[in-house]
């Protein structure tokens, strides 16, 4: 003998379902609110009246003729090797500032020191994926280099 299909059952589906909806999108709100990694810019008005500024700094910067190069050893230590368009190592002063890509963690400010190879932090950065905004200033030039790095 089967039980007849009532209102109770309906009742019982729809709150089922209905519920399994709102716990799907409540757990997808909280992960989308806890892997939010910002904005890109804050204002994208202010962001597109800035724009020509930006390609003429980029202009500048390919015109210095400087590359740097960022890598980490086994330690966790930043080396920049920083050079010019000849290849010969710059010597100047670097400021290299190492961000979070999630702001899961806080900026570093990293204190480099000239050795034999380059550019060499004296603190190590934890592990992960690491923004670098690296600043050099030798003989009168400025140059701005951003890259990233894995510790």
């Amino acid at each position: 003998m089967t039980r007849p299909f009532t209102g109770w059952h309906m009742l019982a589906l729809m709150i089922a379902f209905f519920g399994l909806v709102i716990a799907v999108n409540v757990l997808m709100a909280c992960e989308a609110i806890a892997t939010f990694g910002g904005t890109v810019v804050d204002n994208s008005y202010v962001a597109s009246q800035r724009f020509n500024g930006w390609l003429a700094a980029a202009r500048a910067q390919q015109a210095v003729g400087w590359r740097a190069t960022p890598s980490v050893d086994g330690r966790g230590r930043l080396h920049l090797l920083l050079v010019d368009a000849q290849q010969a190592r710059v010597v100047g002063r670097v400021a290299v500032t190492a961000r979070h890509p999630l702001g899961g963690l806080p900026d570093r400010v990293l204190t480099l020191h000239s050795d034999a190879t380059g550019y060499v932090a004296e603190q190590p950065l934890p592990s992960g994926r690491w923004l670098l905004r690296i600043d050099a200033t030798a003989a009168g030039r400025t140059a701005h280099f951003e890259d990233e790095v894995r510790s």
